[in-house]
C-alpha cells in the first residue's frame, strides 16, 4: 500500500525551515500480522518537543534525516488484527507524518481511544490531550496554587499554558500571561479571561522586567514556566517570599539558543520551591482531567484556539510557523 509520508531532509540548524523536511511516498505491508492495525490519519498534533527530538536532545526518541518525522495523531482504524482496536473507531497513536500508519504491538499499547462525545474529535490532540494533560498535572499538582495567589505562565495563548491560566483563573488566582504579540495577549484577556497579558514583544517601559513589575508589583507567587531563557530569569527577580516555580517547557532553546544561567540567589532569597514537570509521569490521571476539562469546556469556564492547517504537504510550513511562535493556539494538521 502506497502512502504519503514527511521525513526530515536535514537536521534543522537554529529555526527550522521548510527545506528540512521533504513530502514524498511510502510503503505499508499489504497484509497485517497479528496485533497490527491499520490506521487512516485524521489530524496531526504538531509539538514544539520535536524540535528538541530533530536535534537528539529529547527524551522520546530522537528524529534523523530520513526519518519519517514522529509525532501523535488522531487516526481511525482501518483494518485490525488487535484485540484492542475495532475498525471504525478514533484513537490518539504514534502515527508519524503521513497519510495512513501501520501501529505495531506497543503502538496499539500506548494509543489512547477518543471518546465519541468529544466535539471536535482534535480536543484530543489538544486541551483534552498531552497540553492539556501537562496543564492540569503542573498546576493541579505540582503549583501548590491558592486563592488569592498571583500566577504568572509565559506563553499563556498556547494550549498549555492558556490551561494553565484558566484553571488558576477558576481557583481563584490573579493571573498574568506572558505572549508574544498583541493579537496573543487580547486573546489571553478578553476570551481566556486573565487578568492581565505582558507582550514580550513590546512590554512597554523597562522591557520585560518593567512590564512584570507593573502586572506584579507584589511580586509572583506562582510561576509556570514553558519558555526557560531569560523570561525565566525575569520573573524570579520578581518572585515573592515563599514562590512556586514549575519548569515545563523550554521553547526559549528549542532552535539550539544557548541555556542562560539562572541566578540560585534568586530562588534563595524568594524561599522559592522548584519543581520540573514531565507529562508522561501523569497518564494514569488522564481520565481524571479529561472529564474534569469537559465539564470546564462545557460550561463556558475553558477556552480553546485551534491553529489548523490542511493537508500533509502543508506540515513543514505548519511547524515552522508554529516554532517561530507565529502559531494561534494548538497546531494541527488536519489531512
Amino acid at each position: 500500500m502506497q502512502i504519503e509520508q514527511v521525513t526530515l531532509a536535514s537536521t534543522p540548524q537554529g529555526k527550522p525551515a521548510e527545506t528540512d523536511f521533504a513530502l514524498g511516498n511510502g510503503n505499508l505491508p499489504d497484509v497485517l500480522q497479528d496485533g497490527e492495525a491499520l490506521v487512516r490519519v485524521i489530524a496531526l498534533s504538531l509539538d514544539p518537543y520535536l524540535r528538541s527530538a530533530m536535534a537528539g536532545r529529547h527524551l522520546s526518541a530522537s528524529i534523523a534525516p530520513g526519518d519519517v518525522v514522529r509525532g501523535e495523531g488522531l487516526v481511525e482504524v482501518i483494518v485490525s488484527r488487535s484485540t484492542r482496536m475495532a475498525a471504525g473507531q478514533r484513537w490518539v497513536a504514534a502515527c508519524g507524518w503521513r497519510s495512513h500508519a501501520l501501529l505495531d504491538a506497543d503502538a496499539i499499547a500506548a494509543a489512547r481511544p477518543v471518546a465519541t462525545e468529544i466535539d471536535p474529535p482534535t480536543l484530543a490532540l489538544g486541551v483534552l490531550g498531552m497540553p492539556g494533560l501537562t496543564a492540569w498535572a503542573g498546576f493541579g499538582k505540582l503549583a501548590q496554587a491558592r486563592a488569592g495567589d498571583t500566577l504568572v505562565v509565559s506563553a499563556a495563548a498556547g494550549p498549555v499554558g492558556a490551561t494553565v491560566g484558566q484553571l488558576a483563573r477558576i481557583a481563584g488566582c490573579r493571573v498574568v500571561g506572558i505572549a508574544g504579540g498583541p493579537d496573543k495577549c487580547r486573546w489571553v484577556t478578553e476570551v481566556a479571561g486573565f487578568d492581565a497579558c505582558i507582550d514580550h514583544h513590546d512590554p512597554g517601559e523597562g522591557g520585560l522586567r518593567g512590564g512584570l513589575k507593573r502586572a506584579c508589583p507584589v511580586g509572583v507567587d506562582v510561576y509556570f514556566d514553558n519558555v526557560g531563557g531569560d523570561l525565566l530569569l525575569a520573573v524570579c527577580e520578581q518572585l515573592a517570599v515563599g514562590a512556586r516555580i514549575v519548569l515545563c517547557g523550554l521553547i526559549a532553546h528549542y532552535n539550539g539558543e544557548a541555556p542562560v544561567p539562572l541566578n540560585p540567589g534568586l530562588i534563595i532569597r524568594a524561599r522559592a520551591t522548584v519543581r520540573g514537570l514531565v507529562v508522561y509521569d501523569h497518564w494514569a490521571d488522564l481520565p481524571r482531567m479529561t472529564a474534569e476539562l469537559s465539564g470546564h469546556i462545557a460550561a463556558g469556564r475553558l477556552k480553546f484556539r485551534e491553529d489548523r492547517s490542511v493537508g500533509l504537504a502543508s506540515a513543514p510550513a505548519a511547524f515552522v510557523r508554529l516554532m517561530s511562535g507565529h502559531n494561534r493556539g494548538k497546531a494541527l494538521v488536519i489531512l
